[in-house]
């Protein structure tokens, strides 16, 4: 790669790590190339992007970002997950590496906060944004549903009683 092609590196990573919400280091040595693959393929499923590249190049992009405390785990051959979803990455992350035992979780960092490989995984055992989503939704809608069914329930009950009375009357 020439100096133009690393300068260029730099700047994208750079880029990154300032509007990404959550970054996972990890050793990746030893996978074969259809893990690798199927890596990428499970990061870009859950909206997660990884990425390869030279630890001095990573160092230097770090500069200046809020996730520069993984300057520190840079060491050996490691990949960088990262997405915009603070739970995406660390959630398929640490699925691949039960799955695959040379894949290895180093830590990582969430905007300021540095995170080691067990805060990682507690990261990955949250709800993703849009499941948070969800059951906010279901929470507001749930008191309306409980509200028509009680609206109804009189007049149910009612009913019941006058079928009641009307059985009465004609059993007798």
């Amino acid at each position: 790669m020439d100096r133009a092609g690393k300068e260029e590196l730099v700047s994208t990573l750079n880029a990154v790590f300032k509007n990404t919400g959550v970054v996972v280091v990890a050793h990746y040595s030893g996978l074969t190339v259809a893990q690798m693959q199927q890596l990428r393929k499970e990061m870009k499923q859950a909206g997660a992007t990884v990425r390869v590249a030279k630890n001095r190049l990573v160092k230097i992009a770090l500069d200046g970002t809020d996730v520069a405390s993984i300057a520190g785990l840079m060491k050996g051959p490691t990949i960088l997950a990262y997405s915009a979803d603070p739970v995406a990455a660390p959630k398929v992350a640490t699925d691949f590496a039960k799955a695959n035992d040379k894949f290895v979780v180093l830590g990582g960092a969430m905007g300021k906060t540095a995170l080691d490989a067990n805060g990682v995984k507690a990261l990955a055992t949250m709800p993703s944004l849009d499941e948070l989503r969800a059951k906010l939704v279901g929470l507001i809608q749930a008191p309306a549903t409980k509200i028509a069914q009680l609206s109804t329930a009189p007049a149910a009950k009612l009913a019941r009683v006058f079928g009641a009375y009307a059985k009465r009357d004609e059993a007798a």
